[in-house]
């Protein structure tokens, strides 16, 4: 199920807009376009630009890479052909969301360019925090994977990928606004805190069984 997610999204165009909308907006709004994430304006050799519009940006991408995984098969009438194999209904959710979560890493991923960039032209060389931008890096990923899992909850509640998409978005903004953003902030520092990496880590864990049972459930109907 996982190489099946993971292959669907990179044979359709969904893979390459998620990961080019994400590199094309953040690489436009701290290298092009003025402004106080413009890394260039700034005067400073620093890359806290990225950590602060990344999860404005991901707030949606995450959603719109949750929103199908439940509702094309049910429209299709493919899920209840997947369920009739002896698949445990637990590891269908957890690959269909390690696949979403593998493919949000690689969008990531390219965003270590920005931190050599400014590497090079500190001056001198190599005047940058690389502790703090290894822990608003992680802070980033785990980010990502607290998104996600909020957006396979609400993917799960709906046959409808509009409806699953907005839900899935609504719900990421008001949670970050809420109590995310407080412990991403704590990351972005620098500060590994386990209870920081704890309070992402139980959205992952959380998710799973609580889309395991809506799934089970509406199956059952």
């Amino acid at each position: 199920m996982f190489r099946k997610e993971l292959s669907y999204y990179f044979s359709s165009p969904i893979a390459y807009i998620v990961i080019g909308l994400f590199l094309l907006g953040i690489s436009l709004l701290l290298w092009v376009i003025p402004g106080e994430w413009n890394i260039i304006d700034s005067g400073y050799a620093q890359t806290d630009g990225l950590f602060q519009l990344s999860p404005w940006l991901l707030m949606l991408l995450c959603p719109a890479l949750t929103m199908r995984l439940f509702a094309e098969e049910r429209t299709f009438g493919t899920w209840d052909l997947i369920c009739t194999k002896s698949y445990p209904l637990w590891r269908i959710v957890t690959e269909k969301y390690l696949a979403a979560w593998t493919l949000m890493l690689l969008a990531l991923l390219p965003n270590l360019t920005h931190y050599f960039a400014v590497y090079m032209i500190a001056e001198p060389i190599g005047n940058i925090d690389g502790g703090q931008f290894a822990g608003s890096f992680i802070g980033l990923v785990l980010l990502s994977g607290a998104f996600l899992a909020i957006g396979l909850v609400m993917a799960s509640i709906t046959k409808s990928q509009i409806v699953a998409f907005v839900l899935g978005a609504l719900a990421c903004f008001v949670l970050y606004w809420v109590t995310i953003q407080d412990h991403y902030s704590s990351l972005s520092r620098g500060v590994i805190d386990h209870r920081d990496i704890v309070y992402f880590i139980s959205y992952v864990v959380l998710s799973i069984p609580l889309t395991t049972l809506i799934i089970g459930r509406l199956t059952k109907k």
